[in-house]
């Protein structure tokens, strides 16, 4: 499995993230990235087909989470879309995750890689004993929703960069860590609770990283991206 950075798009329309994408033009570098639901509620799957079609790998994620039968329906519509990579929440059970398995196959067998949202990295031990009302310490929880989802078919999943390397010890070397809440030394940390830089989730066991703010918000964009690939790749 290859390491890469995945830039998270969180636009509003397709003009601003065209923008973005722009400024990559004529580098020679085609970014991943990942089309979030403020991008996709704004602009459907037409903004997916466009993006594809200058040569982007997109992670479509839109973190479904509803009964088995909505998921598997609603999957087999996102297989349609050349995405490379989706996701829905582990908290829907291994009957949910089954099931969207079942939609995301396409006739011929292949599909997108599938991932589990285990919790986000917004999510503290605190919010989660207080409102969530799960009592036990947060690694755990994740490395249980880790085998859960590899039990169900899975191929990895969204995890805090702290926990990839937990996860690949309970769920194998090829079991997919996508991790955001990932910034720079000096970068601030904004909503994330759960973060580090990308040379440390290097470290850690992550297989790719999501940034966003750090290179969309940068006052160079494309710099700030080769630092992740320098710092995360080498």
């Amino acid at each position: 499995m290859g390491k890469d950075v995945i830039v998270a798009c969180d636009f509003s329309s397709k003009q601003a993230v065209m923008d973005f994408l722009d400024k990559f033009e004529g580098t020679g570098k085609k970014p991943f990235v990942k089309i979030g639901m403020e991008l996709y509620y704004a602009e459907g799957p037409a903004i997916v087909r466009e993006i594809k079609a200058r040569g982007h790998k997109i992670f479509l994620d839109l973190k479904l989470h509803d009964i088995p039968n909505t998921v598997m329906k609603a999957m087999s519509v996102l297989s349609r879309l050349d995405v490379d990579m989706c996701n829905l929440h582990a908290a829907g059970t291994s009957a949910m995750m089954e099931a969207a398995i079942k939609g995301l196959t396409r006739e011929d067998g292949t599909r997108p890689i599938l991932i589990a949202v285990t919790q986000l990295t917004s999510t503290s031990q605190e919010a989660m004993t207080n409102e969530l009302l799960i009592e036990r310490p947060i690694d755990e929880v994740v490395l249980s929703y880790a085998r859960n989802a590899k039990r169900s078919g899975l191929d990895g999943v969204v995890c805090s960069p702290l926990e990839a390397g937990k996860v690949h010890e309970a769920c194998g070397a090829e079991f997919v860590t996508v991790t955001p809440g990932v910034r720079f030394a000096e970068g601030d940390r904004g909503d994330q609770v759960r973060v580090t830089t990308p040379a440390r989730a290097k470290e850690l066991g992550s297989d790719y990283i999501v940034v966003g703010r750090p290179i969309t918000a940068a006052a160079d964009p494309v710099a700030a991206y080769e630092r992740c690939i320098s710092e995360f790749i080498g």
